[in-house]
């Protein structure tokens, strides 16, 4: 099963837990199990269910800002906000931690061991590239190439995050962009190849033009040939009938 659909299933069995609790006690617990989750990475939908926002304006808030942090945020953000948030479980750091290598991995494709060191708080290479083999690829969230030589992992694939806000906003420009692009590449290109059909037609007049020249210069020649033929046996005819009148005379 491939990670989209697995996060499929995953999402939609948890949106029906979160969306049957009838409590905030209980829509806590499904905030905690769905970030403690080994292999669910996607969090909108459930922090999009009504019941669940409702939790701002309780006591439990501090989950509703957990689930926005699994959402959005990495590691990092965790450590400046943790004096607000509830403590987490060792499967919660994690996962976290695995959100911030998916993080990094959609914005550079190339990470060096330095960085990831500093965001994943991992002390030496060899902790961090078992941590990038057996926690980020294994589990299918980026693919890439470790390179020790050059003391960084080369991304090669990484699985998309959830929105966070104001990126709707940023994706539509850029795709507005891109198509304002290709559009005024296609009419340049379109302009392109009606000069070129353009400059065909102009080519085959010439060549026509050309060959007709050719053809009536060939004839020009042909009756011009045959006037000196004629010409030259009239004057032989001439000039041999003069001479045997004198020879005969």
């Amino acid at each position: 099963m491939d990670i989209e659909q697995r996060q499929s299933e995953l999402i939609d069995q948890f949106v029906k837990q979160a969306s049957a609790a009838s409590n905030t006690s209980a829509i806590s617990s499904v905030i905690v199990d769905a970030t403690s989750h080994p292999l669910l990475f996607a969090f909108s939908e459930i922090l999009a269910l009504p019941n669940v926002l409702q939790l701002e304006a309780t006591d439990e808030k501090f989950y509703l800002d957990l689930l926005r942090l699994f959402a959005h945020g990495i590691w990092s953000d965790y450590k400046s906000n943790a004096d607000r948030l509830p403590q987490l479980v060792p499967d919660q750091i994690l996962k976290l931690k695995q959100l911030t290598v998916l993080t990094l991995a959609e914005t550079y494709k190339v990470l060096p061991y330095d960085q990831l060191m500093q965001e994943l708080d991992v002390t030496n290479v060899r902790e961090l590239e078992d941590f990038l083999i057996n926690e980020c690829m294994y589990a299918g969230i980026v693919r890439g190439k470790l390179d020790q030589l050059r003391r960084c992992f080369e991304v090669q694939f990484a699985a998309g995050r959830d929105l966070r806000p104001g990126q709707l906003g940023n994706m539509i420009q850029t795709l507005s962009d891109w198509l304002s692009t290709s559009e005024n590449m296609l009419v340049s290109i379109q302009d392109k190849i009606k000069w070129a059909d353009s400059m065909s037609e102009v080519d085959k007049k010439h060549r026509k033009e050309v060959e007709e020249k050719v053809d009536e210069v060939k004839k020009s020649i042909f009756k011009v040939g045959w006037i000196y033929f004629y010409c030259f046996t009239s004057l032989e005819f001439f000039i041999l009938k003069y001479i045997d009148d004198i020879m005969f005379r």
